[in-house]
């Protein structure tokens, strides 16, 4: 689930605002009387919707069909994914900020998510990793929604328990956004 959130939010809002900016429609918009905001939400608003939509096929698929059981709490899994969906939103729009082309976007998007990935825990566990890999795995935003899904489904935990993992995706997602706004307004002026 982690994997699917990292993947369609990062990549697919990156390549959608760098195509705006290519064929030339971004600054049309930008003329409109809408405000930049506005246009950031409604430019990412669709791709919240289908990864909320594939979330929710991967929990009743893995429920129905491979018989996981859920030990916590539904909504407060969808929340926290909510959170992390924020924080890889976020680095979208930083990379839609960065990246010139699709192409270029494709791969900054590629460059972020496989060493998260690797980073996360998710094929291999932190604790076995060397002391340096295991310090910049604190800067992956995935570790932190691992953990989440993990004690979530797998231990039934609540957010008492959780409380670093959601502090830490709360730092990362209004780091990111604060920048890709930062660097998105410049870009408009």
């Amino acid at each position: 689930m982690g994997m699917i959130l990292t993947f369609l939010a990062t990549m697919l809002t990156a390549l959608a605002v760098v195509r705006e900016r290519e064929l030339g429609t971004l600054e049309q918009l930008i003329v409109t009387p809408i405000r930049p905001i506005e246009l950031v939400v409604g430019k990412v608003l669709p791709y919240v919707a289908v990864a909320y939509f594939a979330l929710i096929e991967v929990l009743v698929i893995g429920l129905m069909w491979f018989r996981v059981p859920i030990h916590g709490s539904v909504p407060l899994l969808l929340v926290l994914s909510g959170l992390f969906l924020f924080t890889s939103l976020g680095l979208g729009l930083l990379i839609s900020t960065i990246a010139r082309t699709q192409q270029e976007a494709m791969l900054l998007s590629w460059f972020t998510i496989l060493p998260s990935i690797f980073l996360a825990g998710f094929f291999f566990p932190i604790e076995a990793m060397p002391a340096p890999l295991r310090f910049f795995s604190f800067f992956v935003p995935l570790r932190y929604l691992l953990i989440i899904l993990r004690g979530i489904i797998l231990k039934g935990v609540g957010l008492t328990i959780l409380r670093d993992e959601v502090l830490a995706l709360m730092v990362f997602g209004t780091a990111l956004m604060l920048l890709a706004a930062a660097r998105f307004r410049r870009q408009l002026e």
